[in-house]
């Protein structure tokens, strides 16, 4: 199934989309704009002035959108498009789709950066049989029967069905996509938000996970990995614990090579990871409640952070914590680097004080406890003269919630 989207607004957009190949479309900004979004492009900031994107309660009560007025945009879109689809001599999307020889360019454009753009090749039409299809006509096979979850799933049957603990090992490669999400889908559905227990289902696996390992993953899981990830570990995570380490039989300096990929910990709304070694780019970037530690990120790491915490042990790349409003991050500044490769805009950095120090301690402990980490152990050992090596990223945003809280419940005392 093709998508076509951006800055589609009006049926023509859609309809040459269409005749492109296209049978699904994305207008998801000129929906906003129907809402009342007026394109500040401050959606990151909280100061949203017509109360599209913003928490601020004086703000919000600017925003004058109203559901009718998106549902009305589409039927005038709909409308449109059929009216096109008349012209054309089309009675269904499907036989619309991929029909480019009803494309024609235009011949008055005399812009000096577009009159020479040969469309030729994109208005090419293949010559196909009459049951060659050019729209989705059969049913894609994911591969959902053989997936290593239905594995997880049988078993933790007593688990779920008992309560019991459940303790088990399995082979893990890099086919083997979004680790322990269908279970956390049993989970949610039998036990709602509240899933498990603590470590009620500890699964440990062996090798290299595929993207999205541990992916959604619910409260009373845990989940061990001996070797490497790739993109996405821990996309969504939900109250489960995921643990990373490389090979005990390895002879790589784990804090010195990445063994997790990219945009790790996306999206992550609770729940806790210990990985020993460094993350790829774009480390907890929108995590809103997980607390993590890491031997090292790459370039983005914490970007649009609004909660959770972050543990960096070690170095990161540039444009660190850009437009964090909430949350805390603790970086190990060893190098003296982080000043220069952190974003300032949004957030102050700080020296640890007596209560950052109990937060520490108790994540360098549990890292130390999980993975075994040469690092957390180093620091504990000497934590009260390696403490002012660590960096706090502080959000200005989340520092006034904080203190509004404070003065709040003075106020009730």
């Amino acid at each position: 199934m093709l998508q076509a989207d951006g800055q589609m607004k009006t049926a023509r957009d859609i309809a040459i989309a269409t005749l492109l190949g296209a049978e699904e479309w994305g207008i998801a900004t000129a929906a906003l704009i129907v809402e009342g979004c007026i394109m500040m492009r401050k959606c990151h900031m909280n100061t949203c002035p017509v109360g599209v994107a913003t928490q601020d309660p004086e703000l919000r009560k600017r925003f004058t959108g109203n559901a009718d007025h998106v549902v009305n945009f589409f039927r005038l879109i709909t409308q449109e498009l059929r009216e096109i689809m008349a012209e054309l001599g089309f009675r269904t999307v499907s036989e619309m789709v991929g029909q480019v020889d009803y494309l024609e360019t235009r011949d008055d454009i005399t812009h000096w950066k577009y009159k020479n753009v040969d469309l030729g090749p994109v208005l090419y039409k293949e010559p196909t049989s009459m049951y060659t299809g050019l729209y989705n006509m059969e049913t894609q096979d994911h591969g959902l029967d053989n997936i290593l979850d239905w594995k997880l799933l049988e078993a933790a049957k007593p688990a779920l069905e008992q309560g019991e603990h459940v303790k088990a090992e399995f082979p893990i490669r890099n086919t083997d996509r979004t680790t322990g999400t269908l279970l956390s889908n049993e989970i949610s559905k039998k036990f709602k938000a509240l899933g498990l227990p603590n470590d009620t289902l500890h699964f440990k696996f062996t090798g290299t996970a595929g993207q999205s390992f541990g992916a959604f993953n619910a409260r009373g899981i845990t989940l061990e990995l001996e070797g490497d990830a790739n993109d996405y570990f821990g996309k969504g995570l939900s109250g489960a614990r995921l643990i990373a380490y490389p090979p005990k039989e390895s002879i790589f300096v784990p804090e010195e090579n990445i063994i997790i990929g990219n945009t790790s910990f996306y999206g992550a709304t609770e729940g806790e990871a210990y990985i020993r070694g460094k993350a790829g780019e774009r480390f907890c970037v929108r995590n809103s409640g997980a607390k993590v530690v890491v031997e090292g990120v790459g370039d983005h790491g914490c970007e649009y952070m609004t909660g959770g915490l972050a543990v960096v042990l070690g170095g990161t790349g540039r444009n660190f914590a850009a437009g964090m409003s909430g949350g805390i991050a603790y970086v190990y500044d060893v190098k003296g680097q982080f000043d220069a490769n952190c974003n300032k805009e949004m957030v102050d950095l700080e020296v640890l004080t007596d209560e950052d120090l109990v937060v520490l301690r108790g994540m360098l402990t549990n890292h130390y406890e999980y993975t075994k980490s040469n690092v957390a152990r180093f620091v504990l050992d000497d934590l009260e003269n390696q403490a002012r090596n660590f960096v706090k990223v502080f959000p200005r945003d989340y520092r006034k919630a904080l203190e509004l809280n404070k003065s709040k419940v003075a106020v009730k005392k």
